[in-house]
C-alpha cells in the first residue's frame, strides 16, 4: 500500500473538514475546504484511497504546500 500526502495549494484558513478518518475517498473527492478572500477552495483527493490521518482542523491557517491529510492507496 502506498501512502499519499494531500497538500494545500495555497495559504488559507481551513473552513471545513469534509473527509473523516477511515473514510474511503475517490480521486477528486473533497478532503477539506479552504477559505481565502471569501472564496471557498476545495482540496481534492489526488487518488482513490482511505483517509489515514487528517492533519488540520477547522479554523486553522495552512501554508502553501502544507500537508492537510494522508491517504492509503
Amino acid at each position: 500500500m502506498a501512502e499519499i500526502t494531500v497538500v494545500a495549494e495555497l495559504a488559507a484558513a481551513v473552513w471545513k473538514v469534509e473527509a473523516a478518518l477511515g473514510a474511503r475517498v475517490a480521486e477528486g473527492d473533497t478532503i477539506v475546504i479552504l477559505e481565502s478572500m471569501k472564496m471557498e477552495i476545495p482540496v481534492l483527493a489526488p487518488a482513490d484511497g482511505t483517509v489515514i490521518s487528517v492533519l488540520v482542523g477547522e479554523g486553522e491557517q495552512v501554508e502553501e504546500g502544507q500537508a492537510v491529510a494522508t491517504l492509503e492507496a
